[in-house]
């Protein structure tokens, strides 16, 4: 209701600035343990997840408020992206809601205050509970972006719960070109070697335009490196019809209407890895309805963040008590029995 009252207010600013003040305000809450419907939690990767929805990478760049953000009622939090050093990323404006189509296109180019910053946060947090991973890229004018993932490994490594590898933003030229083949599988290898053996899991961040080629190829290697889990997928290049006076701005689109090409992307991947593979769906979830497709379709897990801008921070708490119901509601006793059950 709160939300209800402040939105219109949230809404006239510019929607950077919103956001900075929403991480803010956040900032003022006091940190506790969220509260979780019984019956969510499922463990993957090695890792216990007290319920299946997790807050995206995008939303807290910096690592400022994951236990915050904890307390909303998200069974994680994936921090980032997070790049070795600070970047201020492309020029504003860079960040247009889409209200019509309850949407967002960013083009917000890895902004960030940097590795050494975010690593010092995170390690003052690092005691307390809680499914923290951290997402890390590579600046955009490095002269080895390869160097610059192994980099970020081996300094978050000892702070996340799980890394994970973001190759997929199509708002840094040419970082797309790593979901190759070849190129991918030098990345993992150097990520791997940086991480240590004893080092959290890694999860990597697929792009959803892929051809069926691209998608076998990154199963394939996903399954030969013993990846944690695919997060499918990040915003989209495309563009489906859009209502908006925004929708020919350039970047990634997310929100609603990359909700049917996202869940595609999860039946897809979940065909090629015949199942083995973990995988976490975000794109297009706004409510239980939308997390529990996802699920049925073979997600392990599923993250949001665009749906946040329209439905305030009462919406996890929300659509974690609708996954309850709708597991009841289907005969299921848990949701590790409903991943793929579609």
């Amino acid at each position: 209701m709160l939300f209800d009252l402040i939105r219109p207010l949230l809404f006239a600013l510019d929607p950077e600035r919103a956001h900075r003040l929403t991480v803010k305000a956040l900032k003022t809450l006091p940190v506790a343990p969220g509260r979780h419907p019984q019956g969510l939690a499922i463990g993957i990767a090695g890792i216990e997840f007290p319920n299946p929805l997790g807050m995206a990478a995008g939303f807290d760049k910096d690592g400022e408020v994951p236990d915050q953000l904890l307390g909303l009622g998200f069974g994680s939090v994936e921090v980032g992206s997070i790049t070795p050093r600070p970047q201020r990323g492309n020029p504003q404006p860079r960040l247009f809601r889409l209200v019509e189509d309850r949407a967002v296109i960013n083009r917000m180019g890895f902004n960030n205050r940097g590795s050494e910053s975010a690593a010092k946060r995170l390690a003052a947090r690092a005691e307390r509970p809680g499914v923290v991973g951290i997402n890390i890229g590579a600046n955009k004018d490095s002269p080895d972006r390869i160097a610059d993932y192994a980099e970020m490994a081996r300094i978050m490594a000892p702070l996340a719960t799980y890394l994970a590898v973001n190759i997929s933003s199509p708002n840094t030229p040419g970082l797309r070109a790593l979901q190759d083949e070849g190129a991918l599988i030098g990345l993992l290898d150097a990520v791997f070697a940086a991480r240590g053996e004893k080092g959290p899991p890694v999860f990597l961040k697929v792009a959803p335009d892929l051809a069926p080629a691209d998608i076998d190829a990154i199963a394939r290697i996903a399954a030969d490196k013993k990846l944690g889990a695919l997060i499918v997928s990040n915003t989209t290049i495309s563009r489906p019809p859009l209502a908006s006076s925004h929708a020919d701005e350039t970047g990634g689109l997310s929100g609603a209407p990359l909700k049917d090409l996202a869940l595609q992307r999860i039946r897809d991947f979940r065909a090629a890895t015949g199942g083995s593979m973990p995988l976490v769906g975000v794109g297009g979830i706004g409510s239980a309805a939308d997390a529990w497709s996802r699920i049925r379709a073979g997600a392990s897990l599923v993250q949001l963040y665009s749906a946040m801008v329209y439905e305030g921070p009462g919406l996890p708490r929300r659509i974690t008590r609708g996954l309850s119901d709708l597991m009841q509601r289907d005969g299921f006793s848990s949701i590790a029995e409903a991943v793929g059950s579609e």
